[in-house]
């Protein structure tokens, strides 16, 4: 198996071989198996395998994500896995591989997923903390431990106070700080915790915690949700959480369609997501373009309408 990414739902157990980029190394044997058979590449690293030249290259998702170009007697197809394209100071950056038949992502395949620069999403996390903080409040921010907190960890400013953090999230951070990835430091949360140092701190904590006894830690607390589904009207209100902040791993309409253009293919393959609408939309507008069904569609926080997402469940984000 080529793995694009360490999420749950593009990374399963069972396979005799794997091959991935050295950043998702850590994360693939915490989650499969430290015994598994696991080779990896550095980003633009070349190998053959039965006449194949297959090579990985940033996908801007999350850290050691990767974009697959598989090339065989000057036929190139690259696989995307999960995308986005804006820079988030983490992940190695996106980068569009020319081929003739790209394999990409739609999670958020519609016009009306249209993200606001990372840059102003976090300064409303900062203005929202602040105020917590003024008011004597713990600031509880749910992400997925895989991706979307370590984006919010290297971009929190510690001037505002101090970042502690769920068993989850400390376990994924401290695996990539492991192997050299630069991450600001934080306080893991334990059951000696003195209750004093959640007064006025921000809290990065697994959407699975969410209506759990270990939130009744946080006495006087505000509580909010970061994903790119918060762009839809009620998808809070589905969530019992205060606030929701629209900030997405994936790429949004315009995003998809840049990466495409991009890669110069004219044959595209849609998977996870809406697929089915956004192959329809390429087919009017000029390209060979075709949904594809896959076995693992995506049931976490960012990969499914709210109101099919299962909260314990905890693969992309």
């Amino acid at each position: 198996a080529i793995i694009t990414h360490a999420h749950s739902d593009h990374a399963k157990w069972g396979c005799q071989q794997y091959l991935s980029h050295h950043f998702s190394a850590p994360i693939l044997r915490l989650r499969l198996g430290a015994d598994i058979t696991l080779e990896t590449l550095e980003y633009d690293e070349a190998i053959f395998i039965n006449g194949v030249k297959i090579s990985l290259h940033p996908a801007g998702h999350i850290v050691g994500s990767a974009q697959i170009r598989l090339e065989y007697l000057g036929e190139i197809w690259v696989v995307s896995g999960d995308y986005k394209v804006e820079e988030d100071n983490i992940s190695t950056p996106f980068e569009p591989v020319r081929c003739h038949t790209f394999i990409t992502e739609c999670t958020f395949g519609l016009p009306v997923f249209n993200w606001q620069p990372q840059e102003i999403i976090m300064d409303e996390i900062h203005t929202w903390w602040s105020r917590n903080k003024t008011e004597g409040k713990t600031s509880v921010l749910f992400g997925y431990p895989l991706g979307k907190t370590q984006r919010l960890l290297k971009n929190l400013d510690p001037d505002y106070g101090k970042v502690l953090a769920h068993g989850a999230v400390w376990n994924t951070n401290e695996a990539f700080r492991n192997i050299g990835v630069d991450l600001p430091a934080m306080e893991l949360i334990t059951k000696e915790t003195d209750a004093k140092k959640f007064e006025g701190a921000m809290i990065l904590a697994p959407p699975s915690a969410l209506s759990t006894p270990w939130m009744r830690k946080f006495k006087s607390k505000e509580t909010a949700m970061v994903s790119g589904w918060m762009n839809l009207r009620g998808a809070k209100r589905r969530r019992p959480v205060d606030k929701g902040f629209v900030m997405s791993d994936h790429a949004d309409w315009k995003g998809l369609l840049w990466a495409i253009k991009e890669t110069g293919a004219t044959k595209i393959l849609a998977t996870h997501g809406y697929k089915s609408t956004f192959a329809k939309y390429l087919s009017e507008n000029g390209y060979e373009a075709y949904e594809v069904d896959t076995l693992w569609e995506g049931v976490g926080i960012d990969e499914k309408e709210p109101d099919t997402i299962d909260p314990t469940n905890d693969s992309a984000a």
